[in-house]
């Protein structure tokens, strides 16, 4: 393998020393993660000689970055009065804005509008790099502060070293001749197949192997059901090349972590956005268990380590993953950051497949975000939703009048409306929509309390609002935050609930879990529940064996345990209400335009993530499809633990 890998330097260095020119004084070339690294001492060719760099990964076909020796970098202190007289006053930078990662060569800019940082064409970045020799990484300071996103930066910062040294060990995984010839391509379902929860998948080649998400079944408390089914396919965690990660909910990484406490090394790649808010719910699901006594699947070392090993992609940029392996990210529409993972495997049958995993998608814009991206090359298999496979919910602006409806008429009986809701996605357009409600005078100004995660998870989209919906991200740019109406109203103490829940006035309180698991939403139901006057109101999907769906499926006599340990008889008087209109997942319909929208039509469908009934009357709905392309794919339904083998 090493003589391989110096084969490939090799190679490689021969390409670059053809193209650099000689003036950037290039002295040496380092594999960093998936990324060509090449170090010079004058980064000042870029001015004249930038296609150089572009050329160079071209030909290689693998992402080339400038980086500047150290010994050629200007001062920290010299760098940062530079930096400052080269942006552009109005982007909010301050001198303590400005950090320097000398490990990595990197100069971190915080700022209130990083477009004027980046300047047209990236050319503000240039001209830092080119005149200071530090690489410019900006980041955005939100208006809502964030303690994770600041704790996250300073941590990457802190932990440099480290992150160098895992980032070249990952490179040795990658930046390889593949040694087999791919005959085939296993995909082993460990998770989330004729269910929805624990989602996760082995992709396996003849040389890699390669994990899409690791999640926990929230509505499942003690293994084997809750947990993918790693432990019985015989492969370790210290086994797999690469984790990708689709989005952060708890279902599709709640046990990433895991591996890593279990031997795991690798990178984890998913946007940067996924990666924050993972690691907050992960943190998340720590704090509940330690209040419930709860055994712990892992510790906050893990979820540290994880970060650190995370590798964050943009949508639309190719990235090697392994020797025969390279993705893509597209947005995928259903909550901040969510992706479908494009994979590239190379060395088949003389070409290379590609396969396409949605992971959760929504063909279909809402307040929050745009639809789920349709303009994918060419997909030979696709791995597709079904969570509402058997379902048409109903337009989004009907359920947007239903919910406003209900609000209304519990205000009129002088009630409150308790909106138990996942905190990531589903809060964030719960509030757009009763601000938008109570701007147009549909609703009465009336208190809106957000307890639980919510408030952190809203900070962490407004550091991201280039990934929400044109109409949001207009208003941000305007200078307006909608997160942060008059109205909204952020619990901060548990102690106030019991003052919320008498108090006279009506009110509507946003709480986590919006499955009813565990979190404030339980407590508030507890309290609110016997109170006619008052309303539930779910807004998203409720898995099977959770306390949200049994409520929503008609129990009315509810057990649920105490602080004490005693186990307490609620009786259900309020009002219950489901507005489905909401959810972040796709449709029957929709689903199938998805498909049908693709430029190419897949060979092959392998339906997850739904229950049995959604995915059988999925692969229905697709086989009568009007388009021809989709009509007569090959469906396939596997369970969790099936193997597909998939073939040129």
């Amino acid at each position: 393998m090493v003589f391989v890998r110096d084969r490939v330097l090799d190679e490689i260095r021969k390409v670059v020393l053809e193209n650099i020119p000689p003036e950037a004084e290039m002295r040496r070339i380092e594999f960093e993660g998936p990324y060509l690294v090449i170090y010079v001492r004058n980064p000042g060719f870029l001015r004249s000689e930038a296609s150089a760099v572009k050329n160079i990964a071209k030909i290689l076909k693998k992402r080339v970055i400038v980086k500047v020796d150290p010994q050629s970098r200007m001062k920290p202190q010299d760098a940062r009065r530079r930096i400052l007289e080269l942006i552009p006053q109005d982007a909010g930078v301050e001198e303590k804005d400005i950090e320097f990662d000398e490990i990595l060569g990197e100069a971190v800019i915080k700022a209130v509008k990083p477009g004027l940082v980046i300047g047209s064409e990236g050319e503000n970045l240039k001209k830092i790099l080119v005149e200071t020799g530090w690489r410019p990484r900006v980041v955005r300071k939100p208006p809502m502060r964030s303690a994770l996103l600041e704790g996250i930066v300073s941590y990457m910062i802190d932990e440099s070293e480290y992150r160098l040294k895992m980032l070249r060990r990952a490179s040795e995984k990658i930046h390889v001749e593949p040694m087999f010839r791919n005959e085939s391509i296993k995909i082993t379902a460990l998770g989330g197949f004729m269910e929805v929860g624990r989602s996760a998948i082995l992709v396996e080649t003849s040389n890699s192997k390669i994990l899409l998400d690791f999640g926990l079944n929230p509505g499942v408390s003690t293994p084997p059901n809750m947990y993918p089914r790693i432990d019985m396919i015989g492969v370790s965690p210290e086994e797999i090349d690469a984790v990708v990660v689709t989005h952060a909910h708890v279902d599709h990484c709640g046990l990433v972590p895991y591996l890593f406490k279990y031997g795991y090394e690798g990178p984890v790649y998913a946007t940067e956005a996924t990666r924050d808010l993972m690691a907050l719910l992960q943190l998340d699901i720590l704090d509940v268990a330690r209040r419930e006594g709860s055994p712990m699947p892992f510790t906050q070392k893990e979820v540290q380590k994880m970060v650190l090993h995370t590798i964050p992609l943009k949508y639309g940029e190719t990235t090697d993953v392994a020797p025969d392996v390279k993705i893509t990210l597209y947005n995928a529409g259903h909550i901040l950051g969510s992706a479908m993972v494009h994979m590239y495997i190379g060395n088949m049958g003389g070409g290379g497949y590609n396969l396409l995993y949605t992971g959760d998608i929504k063909f279909q814009r809402t307040r929050l975000l745009e639809r789920a991206d349709t303009e994918i090359p060419r997909v030979d298999a696709i791995i597709m939703e079904s969570t509402y496979g058997a379902t048409d919910l109903p337009p989004r602006n009907e359920a947007e009048e239903k919910l406003v409806e209900i609000i209304k008429r519990t205000i009129e009986r002088r009630g409150k409306v308790l909106i138990p809701t996942l905190s990531v996605g589903r809060a964030q357009e719960i509030m757009l929509i009763i601000r938008t409600a109570m701007m147009e005078k549909k609703l009465e100004e009336i208190p809106v309390y957000i307890e639980g995660m919510i408030d952190e998870v809203t900070a962490i989209h407004t550091a991201y609002p280039e990934l929400l919906s044109r109409e949001t991200f207009a208003l941000f740019k305007s200078g307006e935050n909608p997160f942060s109406y008059s109205t909204f109203k952020r619990v901060e103490d548990r102690r106030a609930r019991v003052d919320i829940v008498e108090s006279e006035e009506s009110s509507v309180i946003m709480a986590t879990s919006g499955m009813l698991t565990g979190g404030p939403a339980v407590e508030y139901f507890k309290m609110m529940a016997g109170d006619p006057r008052n309303t539930l109101i779910f807004v998203n999907y409720q898995v099977k064996g959770t306390l949200g769906r049994r409520i929503r499926d008609g129990e009315r006599e509810i057990q649920v345990p105490e602080e004490n340990g005693r186990i307490a008889t609620i009786k259900v008087n309020m009002e219950v209400q489901s507005v489905e209109g909401f959810s972040g997942h796709s449709d029957r319909r929709q689903l199938v335009r998805f498909l049908e929208s693709l430029p190419n039509a897949p060979k092959r469908v392998i339906l997850n993530h739904g229950e049995p009934t959604a995915i059988q009357t999925l692969a229905s709905e697709i086989r009568r499809s009007r388009d021809g392309r989709i009509r007569y794919v090959e469906i396939i339904t596997p369970a969790v633990l099936d193997t597909i083998t998939l073939r040129a």
